[in-house]
């Protein structure tokens, strides 16, 4: 069972795909919206999702020093 090498280049673009959704908080947005329909819900919208994650980053400030 050898395995050709389009099947090789897409097993690779899957793998970097995966990686940058979730380093670029991609994956965060879709995991909301499927909470949001799981629990009956509606979401709020992208604008404002982003908005709240980054000012519960700007809230945390782990990285100052004082």
């Amino acid at each position: 069972m050898t395995r050709t090498l389009v099947e090789h280049v897409g097993t690779a673009w899957r793998g970097v795909r995966w990686y940058l959704r979730e380093w670029s908080g991609e994956a965060r947005w879709d995991a909301y919206l499927a909470d949001c329909a799981a629990h009956g819900h509606p979401p709020m919208t992208r604008r404002e999702y982003e908005r709240r994650r980054s000012d519960a980053r700007e809230r945390q400030a782990v990285d100052r020093c004082c």
